[in-house]
């Protein structure tokens, strides 16, 4: 079992992705429309990253914004998708469903279990719309999926780190509780105090300016910058954790 802490980063993009791994990240989750809460991205990003990253990288499988109540549709799409992973050779998949009350969807989470096969598996922060947190954390280990990210029910890890000091204890090693939301180089050593947790998920993103020259002002919205991940806050995160031993 690890026990120095792990930077697991939110890639929206291979640039992000390349960028992260270039800055020291242990771990990508790879995903589109981080903006959305972070959907699935295309085959080819996944292919490319795959072919191009040397650290861990799982995808995150999630078909649509919103809820995470859904169909059998959405089930279907899920399944191929972790399918694609699997041949394409990534590490992990990032899945989480939830029925109508508000409970983990056991048995929506075991098929795309048992297509994940021999892939690693991240239960997302749909935990985080869960009825009962402690319930969830029982239900989400007897599935055997290997972490789950979470802010603790809260906006950010930070306002929800009391509720990620329970989960890591009622966890007891059976799974990482890994905080993610919010999280940045001024606050991941006091979170990891307050939590005990060993893994973190950032995203530590900025905005880029567009090369475009051509700007005619029209349809606000469609002319900025591409959102990357940024070497500089990746490798902030990294150097305060170091320092804190």
């Amino acid at each position: 079992m690890r026990h120095s802490p792990l930077l697991e980063i939110a890639a929206n993009s291979l640039a992000s992705a390349l960028a992260a791994q270039e800055a020291g990240a242990h771990r990508i989750e790879l995903c589109a429309s981080l903006g959305q809460g972070g959907l699935t991205p295309s085959y080819a990003t996944i292919a490319l990253a795959r072919e191009r990253l040397s650290i861990p990288l799982y995808v995150l499988i999630r078909p649509r914004a919103g809820d995470f109540l859904y169909d059998e549709l959405e089930l279907e799409t899920m399944r191929r998708d972790i399918e694609a992973c699997v041949r394409l050779g990534c590490d992990g998949v990032v899945i989480g469903a939830l029925d109508a009350d508000g409970d983990v969807a056991l048995a929506s989470c075991r098929e795309l279990m048992a297509a994940a096969g021999p892939l690693g598996v991240t239960f997302h922060r749909a935990f985080d719309l869960a009825r009962d947190p402690g319930r969830a954390l029982e239900d989400i280990v007897s599935l055997g999926c290997g972490r789950i990210l979470t802010s603790g029910q809260q906006a950010t890890a930070i306002e929800g780190a009391a509720t990620i000091r329970a989960l890591v204890d009622q966890a007891g090693g059976r799974i990482v509780v890994m905080p993610g939301a919010g999280i940045d180089a001024g606050n991941i050593v006091a979170l990891r105090a307050a939590t005990g947790a060993t893994e973190f998920h950032a995203s530590a993103r900025r905005a880029l300016d567009s090369q475009m020259r051509y700007r005619p002002g029209r349809l606000p919205g469609m002319q900025g910058g591409e959102i990357r991940s940024d070497h500089a806050q990746i490798r902030a995160l990294l150097q305060a954790l170091a320092a804190a031993g």
